[in-house]
């Protein structure tokens, strides 16, 4: 994957929830304990962690960047990137792409050779644009409802996702439902239930 994947997805979730209302973020999204301004700030600190982890020649190989992180309020998530709620909407939805947007340009940039750490596997360009890619595809999903918008990613994308990043995953005709389903976030017919999983972010050639 690259970094016309994590543009393509950041698009799309800008052209899904373009006409929120400003108003309309506040609940909290889905079964999370995050508003849905919450999750989408979160999705967007994610892509601005991920472009800071392969930024660097010298890229940290156990640990995030020193960035300082912190909640808002207490229950919410631990951020660098914070948006102001007087900016809307379209403030929002243009911090999640001009986090996206650094992230592709890092991931384009960065040799095949580079490494980042995450703590699910140390990964090369290509992992942090898969996983960038699946933190905006199922965070929107956590919003769509509650903000009732459709969300129904392409399945060629969530297909690239579902081959870079996850290993062992039953076969099955649609692959959004394989996404959400390996991601803890729906059922499978004749599986248990996701309650604690994790992607594997190495490198394909180093598994």
């Amino acid at each position: 994957m690259n970094g016309a994947d994590v543009l393509r997805s950041v698009a799309l979730v800008r052209a899904a929830f373009a006409d929120v209302p400003d108003d309309g973020w506040d609940r909290p999204a889905g079964t999370l304990s995050w508003t849905c301004w919450e999750t989408m700030e979160h999705t967007a600190d994610d892509l601005f962690a991920y472009a800071g982890q392969i930024a660097a020649p010298d890229s940290p190989q156990d640990a995030y960047l020193p960035f300082a992180w912190r909640p808002m309020r207490e229950g919410g998530p631990s951020n660098t990137v914070f948006v102001e709620h007087s900016g809307g909407t379209l403030g929002l939805l243009r911090c999640l792409e001009a986090c996206g947007a650094m992230l592709a340009g890092v991931v384009d940039a960065a040799p095949a050779s580079r490494r980042g750490w995450h703590p699910d596997g140390t990964s090369d360009p290509e992992g942090f644009a898969a996983m960038g890619v699946v933190e905006v595809l199922v965070h929107a999903w956590d919003v769509a409802d509650t903000v009732e918008r459709p969300w129904n990613p392409p399945a060629d994308l969530v297909t690239a996702v579902l081959d870079r990043l996850f290993v062992g995953l039953p076969a099955h005709e649609d692959p959004w439902r394989l996404l959400l389903w390996a991601t803890g976030r729906a059922e499978l017919p004749g599986h248990a239930t996701r309650t604690g999983w994790r992607w594997d972010g190495r490198p394909l050639a180093e598994r």
